[in-house]
């Protein structure tokens, strides 16, 4: 199996310390795999793509089980409708399989959003760009390889 994938090139060239891990089989729930990576679900930063417009899409990302305020994230951006990316469009614009996109190694830049629960955490995992693997990294580390390009707010439902 390869020992890199398009995530953690891009981390490498840009100086990110951060560890591939690959899981023993397939994971099946976000339980499962904060166990296999001897993590806290809350630990584990989940990429979801939206759709705003045609052409026009966001990345949020979100830690653990935290659910996404549709309300919040459409008045955070100022606009009345949206949908969640179909697998089709996340694997076109992203290259990633549902469940293993992130923010890095993308063919090209796309909006990220940062929920501040993702900032709760010193370690997180995210995806890494193939199935069953993930990218473990310090939670400056991952806001260094974000760079410029993000902004944080609050974008989960209350509870």
């Amino acid at each position: 199996m390869n020992a890199s994938t398009s995530v953690t090139r891009e981390l490498d060239e840009k100086g990110i310390e951060h560890r591939l891990f690959r899981h023993p089989g397939d994971v099946r729930s976000l339980e499962q795999a904060a166990r296999e990576r001897g993590q806290r679900p809350e630990q584990v930063v989940r990429s979801i793509l939206f759709r705003l417009t045609e052409g026009q899409h966001v990345m949020v990302l979100v830690a653990g089980p935290r659910q996404i305020s549709w309300p919040a994230l459409r008045r955070y951006l100022g606009i009345s409708r949206m949908t969640l990316a179909s697998p089709e469009e996340v694997r076109k614009l992203t290259g990633y399989e549902v469940g293993a996109v992130a923010p890095f190694g993308l063919p090209e830049p796309i909006r990220v959003l940062v929920d501040e629960s993702v900032l709760a955490e010193a370690e997180v995992s995210i995806g890494s760009g193939v199935r069953n693997s993930t990218v473990i990294l310090k939670r400056e580390a991952l806001l260094q390889g974000l760079g410029e390009q993000i902004e944080v707010g609050n974008f989960v439902e209350d509870g």
